[in-house]
């Protein structure tokens, strides 16, 4: 988990955001066996992949054209802070990106040079990404302070398998947002309330290729896919991003509201093709056709509503750690009655495809 910092151009002081469990991370993992991992079984997918990241699609992309030049003071306040917020946890999310994969590179070099390269070629398009975003903040006379992030960051240790099952659908479902995003205001551009959203056509295919190649990477192992433990697993990290997505847009309903969307329509959208992706490499996927999955997870969103509100009022410590255990009680039962919702066995399915 790290501290995000906002710092106004005007000034130097820095002020840390909140913290919470929904806090875009920082990541570390085992090099050593990242650096032995044995990729022979997947070599022409992994030649392929790397192709397409040397080949740099959006090398000329993320050019700031005329549009961005105008002032954004229109804004009234709570889109303008709502949008800010945004910003703020993209960059994080992108720049906590561009570090993994560029450690991941520096670390493995020796012993893996075509992973290695990818991850290199990754963290350029997650620092493209990264400071794209953070000269979107600097329209609202802001910046994340980048250097002071990575001098204070604080890592969540996951295993290799860990990380690829949690990255892979990170990668997945953020493509599925941005486009979906893309798609409705190419439609509806009187809700395009700031030119960021022109390039989320093509930036969503970096985070695509992203995907991909995580998705090769689990196919290289095939030890993390074909036994009962890894269903659980798989099982696990899809209930954890959709739950943790789903979570954070019900605290945002005005936001996606400012660009004409409806959150929870939104995410019902997102999950469904993520979960249709992940599907085709994961040997399960969550059966959200099931009548309880999206009312358990709008319970979830109403509990943790209702902790947010505790936290934000001015209830003395004790008490309000009162407050909140039968809150956290009803969500962890929500999400464990999520959890064992039987799972769709897709292995079978494309057995049969194929």
């Amino acid at each position: 988990m790290v501290n995000t910092v906002a710092q106004k151009k005007t000034t130097s002081s820095q002020q840390s955001a909140k913290e919470s469990i929904l806090t875009p991370r920082f990541y570390t993992t085992n090099f050593d066996e990242m650096a032995q991992m044995d990729i022979s079984i997947n070599t022409k997918e992994f030649e392929a992949i790397l192709e397409e990241f040397r080949v740099d699609y959006n090398k000329d992309h993320f050019i700031r054209d005329e549009e961005f030049s105008k002032s954004w003071n229109n804004l009234d306040q709570q889109t303008r802070a709502l949008f800010i917020e945004f910003l703020e946890r993209s960059c994080t999310a992108e720049f906590s990106g561009f570090l993994l994969y560029k450690e991941l590179s520096r670390r493995i070099k020796k012993q893996n040079p075509v992973l290695a390269e990818c991850f290199a070629l990754m963290s350029r398009d997650e620092a493209r990404h990264a400071g794209f975003l953070n000269k979107a903040m600097a329209d609202f006379n802001l910046s994340l302070d980048l250097g002071f992030l990575t001098k204070s960051r604080k890592y969540t240790f996951f295993s290799p398998k860990f990380i690829f099952y949690a990255t892979y659908l990170s990668e997945k479902i953020g493509y599925w947002r941005y486009i979906t995003i893309y798609r409705h205001l190419e439609k509806h551009q009187e809700h395009r309330i700031y030119p960021i959203f022109k390039f989320f056509e093509n930036w969503c295919q970096d985070e695509n290729r992203h995907g991909d190649f995580f998705a090769a990477l689990l196919r290289s192992q095939p030890q993390f896919l074909n036994n009962w433990q890894s269903q659980l697993w798989c099982r696990f990290f899809l209930l954890s991003v959709f739950a943790t997505m789903y979570l954070n847009d019900f605290q945002r309903l005005d936001f996606y509201s400012s660009i004409g969307l409806d959150a929870r329509q939104f995410d019902i959208q997102v999950i469904r093709k993520t979960n249709e992706s992940a599907g085709r490499v994961f040997p399960v996927a969550l059966n959200v056709d099931d009548p309880q999955f999206f009312k358990l997870l709008d319970n979830c969103s109403c509990y943790n509503q209702l902790l947010t509100e505790i936290d934000n009022s001015q209830t003395n410590s004790l008490l309000g750690s009162l407050r909140k255990l039968p809150a956290y009680i009803a969500l962890a039962k929500n999400l464990t009655q999520l959890f064992f919702i039987k799972p769709i066995d897709t292995t079978q399915i494309w057995n049969t495809i194929r």
